[in-house]
């Protein structure tokens, strides 16, 4: 009875969840308390609201695109010259855009759960890949995709107290320079066949919402090609640096004519500085009626995760019933610790697996805990805690609720 006892008379909502197990539930009972609600598209539909249900569908796209497609909402990213390259013959792509187009990108990062780039960016380039602009806000995962793992033993993203970074690969690549880069704080993370719908699904398991891709052509196709990729943003500079050689933002993609090109949709073009912004979709924004399964339909096994030492994992899955949210999501949570105390959380895992031991009066109950509390990633967790609680069952309390 919240909303009518503030005075509330109508509520006009912009567009229905798109998880059927979440749809229509709180319109329900807000009806139910007397109060009108209105649906745009449904109860709205002149022209403005037409314009208005566009609206909310391009806001709401990265949950749109995830329920609909199981993959995270994916943005291609890249910055080009006026004759279409992304770099000189050498390599050398500092600087394609100016000062104020390279602002746009870190708030595009903000945004972001995920920035992917690959191997060659990181030999070529040496990037941070850090939200830079934000200070104490949200810092996106760096993922590096590499089937070969033929990557340097330094670099910037293998510094983890910028940012996590996550090296995707093909299953027994180097084990050598994976076992180093882990002792570094680096998840490496194993696949059988390593390709773009792979990565995409695992990232859609670990929850996250929006990725960013800022790799080079060649791996813009592979993505482009596996239909990961849903939007554009590209920066064209005004300048020329020709070269028969220099790369261009998209490798091949096997057409042969220009009637088999991908045209872009909603598109929207915007002056940075010198630059100009132009973006658009790749696909159109699904509908509201994707086919997702219900509640009951979500598996509620725990994750898998594999025996190696340190952070060297395999491929796993987690299930979120909410469509965008689970305990190995990257983004912490301030909740109480074993003392009572308010403490910011990496993960939810990291809750979860720690309070399976803080009801204890146990030292070694108490050094469990602060084991869980230092893992470096939500797996770690997980892996520290099951293990400690088959090895150590007595140590188990009772449990609490998360919430």
């Amino acid at each position: 009875m919240i909303f009518y006892q503030a005075g509330v008379t109508r509520v006009v909502v912009g567009l229905r969840h798109p998880l059927k197990h979440l749809r229509g539930k709180a319109i329900q009972l807000l009806r139910h308390q007397g109060i009108q609600v209105d649906v745009v598209g449904e109860d709205l539909q002149s022209k403005l609201f037409k314009e208005a249900l566009g609206s909310c569908l391009i806001v709401n796209a990265p949950l749109l695109y995830r329920a609909a497609f199981h993959v995270p909402f994916s943005v291609l990213k890249y910055a080009m010259t006026a004759d279409g390259k992304i770099a000189a013959s050498t390599g050398h792509a500092s600087w394609v855009s100016g000062k104020a187009s390279r602002g746009r990108v870190f708030e595009l990062r903000g945004r972001s759960d995920a920035i992917i780039v690959g191997g060659n960016t990181v030999r070529l380039d040496n990037p941070r890949l850090t939200a830079r602009h934000v200070k104490g806000g949200h810092v996106p995962v760096r993922i590096v995709m590499s089937q070969s793992f033929n990557l340097p033993e330094e670099a910037n993203l293998w510094n983890v107290h910028d940012a996590y970074t996550i090296v995707a690969t093909q299953r027994g690549a180097r084990r050598d320079l994976q076992k180093k880069l882990a002792m570094k704080g680096v998840e490496v993370v194993e696949f059988e066949m390593l390709n773009p719908r792979d990565v995409m699904s695992y990232c859609y398991d670990r929850g996250y919402l929006s990725v960013l891709w800022e790799c080079g052509g060649t791996l813009a196709a592979s993505a482009i090609s596996a239909r990961v990729i849903h939007k554009v943003y590209a920066f064209f500079a005004p300048k020329i640096i020709g070269g028969v050689n220099a790369p261009t933002p998209v490798g091949e993609l096997g057409m042969k004519q220009m009637t088999q090109a991908i045209d872009l949709i909603d598109v929207s073009y915007e002056q940075v500085d010198r630059d100009m912004l132009m973006s658009g979709f790749l696909q159109p924004i699904p509908d509201l009626s994707p086919v997702i399964p219900s509640v009951d339909e979500i598996p509620s096994v725990d994750p898998e995760v594999s025996p190696y030492e340190t952070n060297i994992i395999s491929f796993y899955k987690t299930w979120d019933t909410f469509g965008a949210f689970a305990n190995f999501s990257p983004h912490p949570i301030s909740l109480p610790d074993e003392n009572g105390d308010c403490f910011t959380w990496p993960t939810v895992e990291h809750y979860y697996q720690a309070h399976k031991f803080v009801s204890v009066d146990n030292p070694q109950a108490r050094d469990i805990v602060q084991e869980i509390k230092q893992a470096r990633s939500p797996e770690e967790a997980a892996r520290i805690g099951r293990t400690r609680q088959r090895e150590l069952p007595e140590l188990i309390g009772s449990p609490r609720k998360l919430m």
